[in-house]
């Protein structure tokens, strides 16, 4: 043991952990590396700390943001070691385990911080789940209906029968009068009009539409009161006929 190992208050083979992550000053590296040339224990828990460590960066990983590794760092160099304490098995055998703590503590710290980034999700090859609106225009049968009105806006219904679903799409399209507002139905092939939520009040929008649209046979945009009505109370301002 060193002149070193004697300093009040510090116990220097608590400092394993965080020599092993490269968390000492150039001081402290300097004083335990001393002890280390004399110390076999440390020299082994070094070494599997130093393993485990190489043993979490293998694999499809990528690099945690530095802030993530700064913090951990950062803070395995606040962490106070237990004090030196007098000769006893018990004792000596907790405080030869604070290092492989500090060490298990700063790799949950760095899995937790970095989380989801260590997945990579930002990543341009990374799968991402795509949305309704996506997966309709996406599928193999979508088919596309378009009318534009007399104001020149255009709405376009889209609809994929092996989706079960349909989106509308417009460009340039006037709000609904004060205390209306559009209304999608779709078109079932006894000709019922069954309601498909009502549409956003944005000129250009694009809207999943409300409901199983794998066999109607149209849809239509009626004006309701504001809220929408369970049936249609007027004659549709465009119906579109889907082909079947």
């Amino acid at each position: 043991m060193t002149d070193h190992d004697h300093t009040p208050g510090w116990d220097v083979h608590a400092l394993s952990g965080a020599y092993a992550v490269d968390a000492l000053d150039d001081a402290e590296r300097a004083r335990f590396e001393a002890h280390l040339a004399q110390c076999p224990d440390c020299r082994e828990e070094v070494d599997g700390l130093r393993e485990a460590a190489a043993w979490l960066g293998t694999g499809d990983l990528a690099a945690p943001p530095a802030a993530v590794r700064d913090g951990v760092l950062s803070g395995i160099e606040r962490i106070r070691p237990l004090p030196p304490a007098p000769a006893g098995g018990t004792v000596r055998a907790l405080r030869r385990r604070t290092p492989l703590l500090v060490a298990a503590a700063a790799a949950v710290v760095l899995l937790l911080g970095a989380g989801l980034a260590w997945l990579r999700p930002w990543a341009d090859d990374a799968p991402r789940r795509l949305t309704a609106a996506e997966r309709i225009l996406a599928a193999r049968d979508a088919h596309a209906v378009e009318k534009t009105f007399p104001d020149g806006s255009t709405a376009t219904i889209v609809i994929s029968r092996s989706e079960g679903r349909a989106l509308i799409r417009t460009t340039g399209m006037a709000p609904a009068p004060a205390g209306r507002d559009y209304e999608l139905w779709l078109q079932t092939p006894a000709g019922e009009m069954v309601p498909a939520g009502l549409m956003p009040d944005e000129t250009d929008t694009t809207y999943v539409l409300h409901g199983d649209a794998s066999e109607a046979t149209g849809v239509g945009i009626t004006v309701e009161p504001d809220g929408g009505s369970p049936q249609p109370t007027s004659d549709p301002i465009a119906l579109f006929a889907l082909d079947s």
